[in-house]
């Protein structure tokens, strides 16, 4: 029996990448002084300089739409084309309806399918794998994925752990398929034992039920990173095994983007290549959360600092705690 849309495909890969950064930088003195913190101690913390904090307008429906509207474009894909949209994001306050169908009717698809997906940092490698199998199985031929966080209206400005970390942005791939698997076997999982690490600091309900404050996150912050930190460079190892990849044979490493510490040590205990770029847009951007890998992605494509046609290691991990990780051939 078959009941799919399109026809199976050996493999898919990314065929565009689109990004969008919201116009206020805003620097870490800004953010320093409700913290009683200074810029030397952010960045000898997390290794961040400035983040984007978005504007009127620039909602997480708004920003994935330019994100994808710029990833279509260098794909070549039209938007009637697009079968399937994926929206990872774990910022937008608006649950009923999602965002995705918003994005699908905005970028001007013909009534894709569309939902999204909610795996906190570690989301957009999940809708990334979710889209290479919809590919391959027949269930869609051409998919934007993309990945879109507004972390400032989650934030509390006075609270150390977590108001010098994050920012906003979206980042987007389109996903085509391939004669020759462009996109690895993903590896992943999960650890709900341990979801008090990163978290809001009430529930909603305590909202509706009652005058209480705006939920805002919160994160352990040392105990986070010791999980990453332990975690993550297995995940990586796995991943590229599966996917039949070298480490000497990786491009560039571009992990989720949760602070400079996290990245440079996920990286030496990788043992990567000296040709092997490693994204570092952290510095830039903050923690976007769900966008920080297509928005560094985007970033090293942008500069010509990664070949058409590399292989690339992906890896998102964060709050659930979640973790994916796989092998992506670049554009």
């Amino acid at each position: 029996m078959r009941n799919s849309s399109a026809d199976p495909s050996p493999g898919s890969r990314i065929l565009g990448v689109g990004a969008y950064r919201p116009a206020r930088r805003v620097t870490n003195a800004e953010v320093a002084g409700p913290i009683d913190s200074s810029d030397e101690w952010i960045r000898r913390r997390s290794g961040i300089v400035s983040r984007r904090f978005a504007g009127e307008g620039e909602t997480v429906v708004a920003m994935a739409v330019e994100a994808s509207v710029k990833a279509l474009a260098q794909a070549g894909v039209a938007p009637e084309q697009v079968d399937v949209v994926v929206l990872a994001t774990m910022s937008h306050l608006n649950p009923v309806p999602a965002a995705a169908p918003q994005v699908s009717h905005l970028i001007g698809t013909r009534g894709a399918a569309a939902f999204d997906l909610d795996a906190a940092c570690s989301g957009f490698c999940h809708a990334l794998a979710v889209a290479d199998a919809l590919i391959r199985t027949g269930g869609a031929r051409h998919v934007v994925v993309a990945g879109s966080e507004r972390m400032t209206d989650l934030l509390d400005p006075a609270d150390r752990g977590t108001a010098f970390i994050f920012g906003d942005g979206a980042g987007a791939v389109v996903l085509g398929p391939a004669a020759q698997p462009g996109i690895g076997p993903v590896v992943w999982g999960s650890d709900g034992s341990q979801h008090e690490l990163i978290t809001l600091d009430r529930p909603w309900d305590d909202v509706r039920s009652r005058p209480a404050p705006w939920p805002t996150m919160r994160m352990a912050g040392p105990e986070v990173f010791r999980w990453a930190t332990g975690t993550v460079p297995e995940l990586c190892r796995r991943a590229l095994t599966v996917a039949g990849v070298d480490v000497t044979e990786l491009a560039a490493f571009v992990p989720h983007q949760a602070n400079g510490r996290i990245v440079d040590a996920t990286a030496k205990a990788l043992g990567l290549s000296e040709h092997t770029v490693v994204a570092r847009h952290v510095e830039e951007l903050g923690n976007t959360s769900a966008a920080s890998i297509p928005l560094a992605l985007d970033d090293l494509l942008a500069r010509g600092l990664v070949p058409s046609g590399g292989y690339a290691l992906l890896a998102g991990f964060g709050a659930g705690l979640t973790q994916a990780a796989l092998v992506a051939q670049l554009p």
